[in-house]
């Protein structure tokens, strides 16, 4: 029987991560490189105009890989001040379909608003559009052993 990995084995504390502007945004998005959810983790309050994943990310930030194996650990992404969605190549009925989450990306419309793009692999895409960039990337278990084994590659 395996074990959970625990912060502890891997010496890192949770993740809580806040991004304003791009530049913030760019660390969340190496760090959620490779994430994967089913579509059914996905939910968007439009009263709230929030918009939230419950992903399984790779711990890409994990230096002690060596020594436990690769991780994985499930982490809450929300984007706040979110005025509309669209999504290509993502059907909402099909709540089992499984997302792999590629990056994060912002380009900024007027003033503070603009359009979030997640990025999907094979093709897909969410975009949202924000009054403002305003998005939290908190780990909320413990982390788990991956169940591949290894790091998400994508070959060189």
């Amino acid at each position: 029987m395996s074990e959970d990995a625990s912060f502890e084995d891997g010496r890192e504390a949770p993740l809580n991560l806040g991004a304003l502007d791009s530049e913030d945004l760019q660390v969340i998005s190496s760090l959620i490189q490779d994430a994967v959810l089913p579509v059914s983790e996905m939910s968007w309050r439009p009263k709230d105009r929030r918009f939230a994943l419950l992903v399984n990310r790779f711990r890409w930030e994990d230096e002690g890989r060596d020594r436990h194996g690769s991780e994985r650990v499930q982490s809450l992404l929300v984007i706040d001040h979110v005025l509309r969605v669209a999504s290509q190549g993502v059907n909402p009925r099909e709540k089992e379909t499984i997302l792999a989450l590629l990056s994060i990306s912002f380009e900024p419309v007027e003033d503070s608003a603009g359009q979030l793009q997640l990025t999907l692999a094979g093709d897909g895409a969410i975009r949202l559009d924000v009054e403002a960039l305003e998005v939290t990337l908190k780990d909320v278990t413990r982390p788990y052993r991956a169940p591949s084994g290894k790091a998400p590659d994508h070959g060189a």
